[in-house]
């Protein structure tokens, strides 16, 4: 294999106030056309159940691209060649990659989301002017 097949991966980790999320893993070789799975854990602080999950990726040159997400009530979610393997009860995600391309060589971000939902309740009324 040529030394242009090899992928390293390498995973920050990110923490907020209301939740953290951890990525173990800080690189992995891989070579084209294999699949590789990139795994991560979170933590919720909230009492709501629901949530997304995102995954990113950064190119050296820094621009963010949106890859997959993955929300909380659903089945594992699928987008091309990527898909994840879900587990709530676990706090766990983990991305994978099929078919890897050259241009998969990247850092990889999970991010977690809370679904915020905003009811306002009342009556308006209009005045005659």
């Amino acid at each position: 294999s040529s030394l242009f097949s090899v992928f390293f991966f390498f995973f920050p980790i990110g923490s907020t106030v209301a939740q953290q999320v951890t990525q173990v893993q800080t690189a992995i070789p891989s070579q084209v056309g294999q699949t590789v799975t990139l795994n991560c854990r979170y933590e919720v602080s909230w009492n709501m159940d629901y949530y997304y999950i995102f995954w990113y990726k950064q190119l050296p040159r820094g621009e963010m691209t949106f890859l997959i997400h993955q929300y909380s009530e659903y089945g594992n979610a699928r987008n091309g060649r990527y898909s994840v393997n879900f587990h709530k009860a676990h706090k766990s995600i983990s991305l994978i990659i099929s078919a890897l391309q050259l241009g998969d060589s990247a850092e990889y971000f999970c991010a977690l989301w809370k679904l915020t939902v905003l009811e306002v309740m009342g009556k308006a009324e209009q005045k005659p002017q």
